[in-house]
């Protein structure tokens, strides 16, 4: 594994890897602690949480008929709030020191224009 593929290793790893348009992000080490978090919170209250993510769901499927400025959406965006903030430290990943200087240098290298097969042979024509 190329050393520069992990520019960030805590206190979560970011492993970055080219695409052939872009780049992708493997964030799996700090969902794997949100996973864990969630399966805390179902130990301590797993009808609690089973019922929060069941309504979290029921309010998704009205804003999805409803519209995105919905009662429904906005109560399921604030229950995914509390939920992110309760389980995911609010859904952010921490970077820190150089390790911000490392993803910027990986994400530059690997995200400069490329051509995409496509548009080159469009580029032929």
């Amino acid at each position: 594994m190329p050393a520069d593929r992990m520019p960030v290793d805590g206190p979560y790893r970011i492993y970055v890897d080219a695409l052939p348009a872009g780049v992708t992000l493997d964030l799996s080490h700090y969902l794997t602690s949100v996973l864990l978090n969630l399966a805390s919170a179902a130990e301590e209250d797993g009808e609690g949480l089973l019922a929060e993510l069941v309504h979290i769901a029921e309010c998704a499927r009205s804003a999805a008929h409803q519209g995105i400025d919905s009662h429904a959406a906005h109560e399921r965006d604030e229950r995914v709030a509390d939920l992110l903030a309760e389980v995911a430290d609010d859904g952010r990943v921490p970077v820190y020191g150089v390790q911000v200087l490392r993803l910027a240098d990986r994400l530059l290298s690997l995200g400069a224009l490329k051509s995409v097969p496509a548009q080159q042979d469009r580029r032929a024509s």
